[in-house]
Order: structure tokens, then sequence, then C-alpha cells
């Protein structure tokens, strides 16, 4: 396998696919190299996105004096709240989208990808969205011990597991158990009595209006706990560590990062070896991902091209190698609905289950229509499904999402795209002519061999060597072989 290969196949896992700017360095690196460099460009702290509205801040700022003085929200005040919550956390995903196409750190914002379908909460409060996902950014390549204690003190996850309502003598269950069975050990390494006496553990932890973490000791359990065979007067921080302290928890974790960076059917020689080490070096999630990128078994034939790309790799892979300046990004929030994968809006809090489920029959035939969108050759003309899994059961919520609809305009001719064709195909300034397909897909699929070439040949425009470059790449991505990656 050359070296162009390889570094294509590690652009799209260790990231979202190479940008065209990146394209003729491929060949002249090894993958070793390539991986030092993606490190390099990951290690600085991320920037805080910030999408809350001006009056949204505003309300902020001043919400410690107006609950002092006991002032609440009249219902219009209220209603318009909502109204700007919601079209802050849509500016959000736009936000981190265009993060993902254009950043340097490709290897932070797809880790921070998987944590956040790992740590998966649903939120209408952006000023807790927009925290999570930051620790969740600032986190991606660090300690998983860090990162466990900052989410599970989060106003969303805190929130969205009802940990309000966990208190001395009335305990709530839900973020005890979802933490053991999520986000650390997995089903089967735990009793419900664990869950129980950890629950006692986490009452009190809460969350004040500005999403600062709030220990309520008057609502708190003092008393001894039994856990996991060890009696003690637990604090949450304790039940944390002592989760991390099982080997479980290593072994969950690496299985899940595994399946999600390298193939879905997993290796479990492999597996049991990464997730010994990421024991070993104290949950370093950095040093978990070089085991993995940097070694030989991650190129092999049957760890290639063998994934689904999900939604949004999908459609941010396409805005790196192809650079494009859309006229309406809201159509953008509409893809992803449509796709089944909308940032900040994960199925439940086991977040999107991924693999096969991001393909069904109206999906894929959704999918392989976008890129004659982007050309404006085709119209986005799909209604979203209502599917009430993915609505978490929250029906009454059908009436919003249709206003968000309207708001993104009429069900036609959304993605309208400037491409910037030159940057693109200045890349195949040197092949001959005989050659441009074979080289465009070589760019393009995780496969040497070229689906339906006579076809792309016939279709594509042949009047001219720019138009054979552009018709050719989007009927390529316009394959099932493009899905993978």
């Amino acid at each position: 396998m050359s070296h162009f290969e390889s570094n294509l196949h590690l652009m799209w896992r260790a990231g979202f696919g190479p940008a065209t700017s990146q394209l003729q360095q491929l060949h002249n690196i090894t993958s070793q190299q390539l991986f030092k460099a993606l490190q390099k460009e990951s290690a600085t702290k991320p920037d805080f996105i910030d999408a809350a509205d001006n009056y949204l801040q505003g309300l902020m700022m001043g919400i410690g004096d107006a609950a002092k003085e006991g002032k609440k929200l009249d219902e219009e005040n209220r209603k318009m709240v909502q109204q700007k919550q919601r079209e802050s956390i849509k500016n959000l995903n736009l936000l981190w989208l265009t993060e993902m196409v254009n950043s340097k750190a490709q290897l932070r914002e797809k880790m921070a990808l998987f944590w956040h379908g790992h740590f998966a909460s649903r939120n209408l409060n952006v000023f807790y969205q927009q925290d999570l996902l930051h620790i969740i950014r600032s986190n991606a390549l660090g300690s998983f011990r860090d990162l466990l204690h900052e989410v599970s003190k989060s106003a969303a996850m805190l929130n969205f597991l009802n940990a309000a309502q966990n208190r001395k003598d009335h305990p709530n269950e839900n973020f005890a158990r979802e933490v053991m069975e999520l986000f650390t050990l997995g089903r089967g390494h735990y009793t419900e009595n664990d869950i129980k006496e950890a629950a006692r553990a986490f009452t009190g932890w809460s969350a004040n209006l500005k999403g600062e973490f709030v220990f309520r000791r008057f609502q708190h359990d003092f008393g001894n706990k039994t856990i996991f065979g060890k009696t003690g007067a637990f604090e949450g921080e304790d039940v944390l560590d002592m989760l991390l302290e099982r080997k479980e928890t290593a072994s969950f974790i690496t299985l899940k990062v595994y399946r999600f960076f390298v193939n879905e059917n997993a290796d479990m020689e492999k597996v049991d070896w990464l997730a010994r080490r990421f024991y070993q070096n104290d949950y370093n999630i950095s040093k978990l991902l070089e085991d993995i990128f940097t070694s030989n078994w991650f190129y092999d034939a049957k760890n290639r091209g063998t994934r689904i790309k999900s939604p949004i790799e999908l459609l941010t892979g396409m805005q790196r190698m192809l650079p494009m300046e859309l006229q309406n990004e809201e159509a953008l929030l509409l893809l992803q609905r449509i796709l089944g994968q909308v940032l900040f809006y994960p199925p439940n809090v086991a977040g999107w289950p991924g693999g096969k489920t991001w393909i069904d029959s109206s999906t894929l035939m959704t999918r392989l229509r976008i890129p004659q969108m982007l050309n404006d050759q085709d119209e986005l003309n799909i209604r979203p499904k209502d599917d009430d899994d993915r609505m978490m059961g929250r029906q009454e919520e059908k009436g919003n999402e249709m206003q968000a609809r309207k708001a993104m305009g009429r069900f036609g001719k959304q993605l309208k795209a400037e491409i910037n064709w030159n940057d693109y195909t200045k890349n195949f300034e040197s092949i001959p002519r005989e050659k441009l397909l074979t080289s465009i897909a070589a760019s393009l699929l995780p496969s040497r061999s070229i689906p339906s070439a006579d076809l792309i040949k016939a279709y594509a425009d042949s009047s001219s060597r720019e138009g054979f470059i552009k018709t050719a790449t989007l009927h390529l991505m316009s394959t099932p072989e493009y899905q993978m990656c």
C-alpha cells in the first residue's frame, strides 16, 4: 500500500478526511509522520465556542440579581427565551460543524465528536450545551479521568439525568445508573445495589442557573454506603474514582473507541491489548489513539473502507475536499435531521448507535443526491421523518421543529453552494487525461476499484478537462462507495 493510500485512510479515521490543499502532501510523508503532525496540530487548547444570543447573554449576566429579587419572566418573555435558546443551539451546531471543516486540529475535533456521542446529552439551554462541548473538546485527547469528572459535574449532564431530583432519603438512580452502564463499566459489571448505593453518594449534586456546579450539603446523604464490596461514607467523586479503578471501564471505553475508529467487527485480542495499556497509562486518551494509529494492523485491508460515514463525517468531508461557501447554512441542519444525526440532539442518553443504522432506503438516496444538490443540479425536497424514538418521546416538540423547518425556507433548492473548484482541480494538473478518472477516484474512495467507471465516463462532461474533473468528482461522490471510509 502506498503512502497516499495509508494517509487517506488515516485522515478519514483520525479526522474528517483530507482538505483539498493537503492531497499532494499525502504522497510524500509516512503515516507515522502524518499522525505526529495531527497530534501536534491538536495539542493546543481550543477556543470556547460561544453561540448565545445577545439577549440571552444579558439575561444570564443579570440572572443572579433577578433571583435575589424574586423576579420571574412573564409568559411572553419566557416564550421568547425558549425561541432564542433554540436558535442559539442551531448556531452552536453550525459553528462547531464549521470548526470540524476548517480546523487544523482534526484529531481533537474527531475525538470530540466521539465523546459527544458517548456523553450524550440533550438540553435546550445553550449555555449548558456550549459548556459541555468545551469540556469535551478541551479534554478530548487528555485524561479520561479528568473528562469523566468534569462531564459528571456539568450542568448539561446533571440536568439531563435528573440529578436535581437526587436528594437525601429520596435518591434518584438515573445518573448513577447511566454513569455505570453507558459511561464507564457497561452492562453486567455492577449490581442493582451498587446503583442504589452510588445514587446516595451523588445526592446533593446540582447546578445553578448559570450552569456552575453546586454541592447542596443539606440534600446529601453523608451515611456509609457499600459499593463494589467496599463500605465508607463515599462522596460522588469517590464513586467516579472507584469506577476508574475497575479494569472493566478501560475495556468498555477501548472497545467503543476501536469500533468507532478501526472496525465495527472488533478484534478482541487487539482490544484487550489496547485496554491493558490504556489502564496502565491511567486513561491517557492520546496514548490510546497513538497505539491504534501507529500500529501496522490499523492499515490492514480488512480495516479500510469498512466504516459507513456518519452524516456529520459525510457532510464535513465533502466540504473539506470541495471548499465552498454555502448561501444557506441552515440547510445543513435540515440535512442532519433527514440523515439522522443532529448535533446536540442525540436520540437518547446512549447516543447514536452508528454503523448500519445510518443507512436505510431513504437516507441512502438522500446521501447519493447531496453532491448534485451542492452543484445546484438537484433540490432538497424531502421532509424529515417524525421519529418518536429520535424525538425521545417528546412529540410536543413537533410544532417547534416544524416552525424551525419553515424558518429554513421552502423545501426546494436549499443547498446553494459556491464551490471553489480552482483549489481542487489544480491537484490534477499534471495527470494525463486518460488517467484522470483513476486519479480522482483514488483521492475520494477507499478502494482502488472505480464503481461504474464506464457510466461515469459516459455522463461526465468531456468537453473540457476542467469540466471532466468537476463532473467526475460529483458522480464519484454520488456512489455508495463514497459513503464508506
